[in-house]
């Protein structure tokens, strides 16, 4: 796992991206922004290139479904970013929603460190 890659973390609620953020740097992350919704990530991401993506379901005026289908539907180095789901949803339709928009993984709140070294290893290789 490359602790270098730099990672963008999409949540509408500010705890839960310290909460990430914090994790991140525990294992070894150290270039990590952060984005309110979708929109403002699509912002993010048209100016720097991540090499992983970690957003919120459930945001608004963007959510990250419709995040992930822009992101995977753009034009540039982004479009294949890995892109992991965080969400309280954990109902099949859901995951099975977001594969079909190209997420590479799926984590249901709440979640450890460990659960998240897990997810990022998975598609991070």
């Amino acid at each position: 796992m490359n602790t270098k890659t730099p990672i963008l973390v999409v949540d509408d609620y500010k705890t839960m991206v310290r909460i990430i953020r914090n994790l991140l740097v525990q294992l070894g992350f150290d270039d990590v922004d952060d984005a309110s919704d979708g929109s403002e990530a699509l912002q993010r991401m048209s100016s720097k290139r991540y090499g992983l993506v970690i957003s919120d379901w459930n945001m608004e005026p963007m959510n990250g479904l419709d995040f992930l289908k822009a992101v995977r539907a753009g034009n540039g180095d982004n479009t294949q970013v890995p892109f992991i789901m965080v969400t309280a949803e954990s109902k099949q339709s859901s995951v099975q929603e977001a594969k079909e928009a190209g997420v590479n993984n799926y984590i249901v709140k709440p979640f450890s460190a460990d659960t998240l070294r897990t997810k990022i290893d998975s598609v991070l290789g």
